[in-house]
């Protein structure tokens, strides 16, 4: 006799079985499918190679428990609870839905993709459980993907960009089977955080992509775009480290945790003096991540959008106020006596746009110059890139907000802190641990309701960019919900 908690769907590969929270049919309830398999395990052989489909199983397959992940141990790096998983299947999905089985309920469907700067996170965070999104009519998927060298190291004899090939098997996966969970496969809409943010604009401006998604949510992206040669270049050294030929065999001869180990030192040999690794980070971007390889991506993210790809697709983007102000918060006092417009020369900030970005941001410079630096930062690597896009997209449905509730708990609006408000579990224990004891419920409500319209309808409630106008969520309760130009002291630096 089948158990009428755990659900069994059929999809291509074979049946696999879930589990229930709540009363089957009761209101909020939904079903979980975990760790399932969208590719073969990238390990041996298929170690640098493009993901590989699945082999169909007999029988049904538990999909009860988080696959394996591909980041390793506890980072530390995000402010996200993002458990590793052993294993070495970690290619997989997780599924989250109302009505499993129901081919016919043909609901939206969020496709999820984590952050961890693309060389950690992790898919099995509870706070990325689909079950608010559920109890609003949508499947909710989250997926993995190869991370750092691993993901997006160049390797002569290996594909390139082996990470967002991983995406895109995710998304043609989700395509195939989404049906089975109740989900609608014309009616999919892709969103991700920090480094998943940038992945989803990526995604948004990849002409091979296209097919595969109909909208996008851009969670302070951070929109990477390694240049072939840079590519190189570190891989080269994380060879030389690693004493190895930079080739396909010589990286397959050692250890994943030894090039893990190694990786770091390869793109930041600097890493130990944190000035020398801000200024690296402010100059030269991430050094994993999409790499221009003249394959999958062919250009620039902006000039892909610049040229219209993606422009049919709505889009929504925004951040937080304050996302890299924790960084400096370390060194208030060392700072105090700095002034503000040397501390912008020391991070490459020429004289006149030294001068014109003070001026706009005249509040944040009487906070000191601590906050001004930490907003700079904010603002170079992920504010900037909002109006770059929001701009490029021209006439493209294209919506942006700001996310300005400052945590009682971290001082700032914080990276990472609008994602328990966006997936409405402020319940989750770890939410305590950024956003205090009692974050504001009815702005989970405002931001969570606005994330289901826009999976729902392709539209989330406010009034588009057109101009520069932003929905601003969580700021003072005097100051308007809509700012005609809520990217204004950005735009000295653009």
């Amino acid at each position: 006799m089948s158990d009428p908690t755990q659900p069994v769907v059929e999809i291509a590969p074979g049946r696999v079985r879930g589990f229930w929270r709540g009363e089957p049919g009761a209101f909020g309830a939904s079903a979980a499918f975990l760790g399932i398999p969208f590719a073969q395990a990238p390990t041996g052989d298929l170690r640098f190679a493009a993901p590989v489909p699945v082999e169909p199983w007999e029988g049904v397959r538990d999909a009860l428990e988080h696959g394996a992940t591909a980041q390793r141990g506890d980072t530390g790096i995000t402010l996200i609870p993002e458990p590793s998983v052993p294993g070495e299947s970690t290619l997989n999905v997780n599924v989250f839905t109302p009505r499993p089985g129901e081919r016919d309920a043909l609901l939206p469907v969020l496709v999820y993709i984590h952050g961890g700067g693309y060389v950690s996170g992790s898919p099995a965070s509870p706070w990325y459980d689909g079950r608010a999104f559920n109890r609003d009519g949508i499947v909710t998927v989250s997926i993995s993907y190869r991370l750092g060298f691993d993901g997006f190291g160049r390797i002569a004899g290996a594909p390139s960009n082996r990470g967002v090939r991983d995406w895109l098997a995710a998304l043609e996966w989700v395509q195939a089977n989404i049906v089975a969970f109740g989900g609608d496969p014309g009616r999919v809409t892709i969103a991700g955080q920090s480094a998943g943010g940038g992945a989803v604009l990526t995604l948004l401006g990849l002409p091979a992509a296209q097919h595969l998604f109909h909208a996008v949510w851009a969670l302070s992206p951070a929109v990477v775009d390694v240049p072939a040669e840079r590519a190189r270049t570190i891989s080269a050294k994380l060879a030389n480290l690693a004493g190895v030929a930079p080739t396909r065999e010589g990286f397959a001869s050692v250890r994943e945790e030894r090039l893990k180990e190694l990786q770091d030192a390869a793109a930041r040999p600097d890493a130990q003096n944190p000035a020398a690794a801000m200024r690296g980070l402010l100059d030269d971007g991430l050094a994993w991540g999409p790499t221009l390889d003249g394959d999958i991506v062919t250009q620039p993210t902006l000039a892909s959008i610049t040229a219209g790809v993606g422009a049919d697709k709505p889009l929504v983007i925004g951040t937080t106020d304050d996302e890299f102000t924790m960084v400096t918060d370390a060194a208030p006092r060392a700072l105090r006596v700095v002034p503000a417009s040397i501390a912008l020369a020391r991070a490459g900030l020429s004289r006149d746009r030294r001068e014109a970005y003070l001026a706009a941001n005249r509040a944040q410079r009487r906070k000191g110059t601590a906050a001004v630096l930490g907003r700079y930062v904010t603002d170079h690597v992920f504010r900037s890139g909002v109006v770059r896009v929001a701009d490029a997209r021209g006439e493209a449905p294209t919506w942006a907000y700001r996310f300005s509730w400052p945590s009682p708990v971290r001082t700032w609006a914080l990276h990472c802190l609008d994602v328990p408000f966006w997936f409405d579990c402020l319940d989750d224990p770890a939410v305590a641990a950024i956003a205090g004891d009692a974050p504001p419920r009815p702005l989970a409500d405002a931001l969570h309701g606005a994330a289901a319209a826009f999976v729902r309808e392709g539209d989330p409630g406010w009034r588009p960019w057109s101009g520069g106008a932003t929905r601003i969520f969580g700021g003072p309760r005097t100051a308007p919900e809509i700012d005609p130009d809520g990217y204004a002291s950005v735009r000295p630096l653009l």
